[in-house]
């Protein structure tokens, strides 16, 4: 069973914002208490059948200056351990685009914490149309939800490649 053509209604309520939110908080808590043993897979969704990696983004606030940390889905682009990192703005979704989206754009220079390794300093810039061509496929085998996001947002999705620095 697949994911309906249609955003559901209920995922605009405030109430999934404030689910989404505090998900959020417990897996990066979770995450950063087992150095990723727990929380390392993405098992919502798509994700039950095929659990996608997760990394812990560590951004700056474009306006409040604060650094925040996402947990995010990631593909790894290439081999070894200096191969991009690959994540979605998709927001389930949502008409707008993740608040760390905006704050990556503003201050690319960031790190991220994968599991059992310390944090990486990266740069992110956001993926030129052939980037997004050429990588949007792997996304979609990764992450079979992607492609729904995009079909229920007006929005193009932006997709963000993290290189090691």
């Amino acid at each position: 069973m697949g994911l309906p053509d249609e955003r559901p209604p209920g995922l605009d309520s405030p109430w999934t914002a404030r689910i989404i939110k505090y998900g959020a908080k417990a897996q990066v808590k979770v995450f950063r208490l087992t150095n990723g043993r727990i929380g390392k897979y993405w098992r919502i969704g798509a994700g039950w059948k095929k659990p996608v990696p997760t990394l812990l983004l560590h951004h700056v606030g474009r306006k409040s200056g604060t650094v925040f940390t996402t947990p995010l889905l990631y593909l790894r682009d290439g081999e070894g351990p200096d191969a991009d990192l690959v994540i979605v703005a998709s927001q389930g979704g949502l008409p707008k685009n993740p608040q760390w989206f905006h704050n990556l754009m503003a201050a690319p220079d960031c790190t991220v914490s994968l599991p059992g390794r310390r944090d990486v300093p990266v740069h992110a810039h956001r993926a030129s149309p052939a980037e997004k061509e050429r990588l949007w496929p792997l996304l979609v085998d990764l992450y079979a939800d992607f492609a729904k996001y995009a079909v229920w947002t007006d929005r193009d999705i932006p997709v963000v490649v993290l290189s090691p620095r």
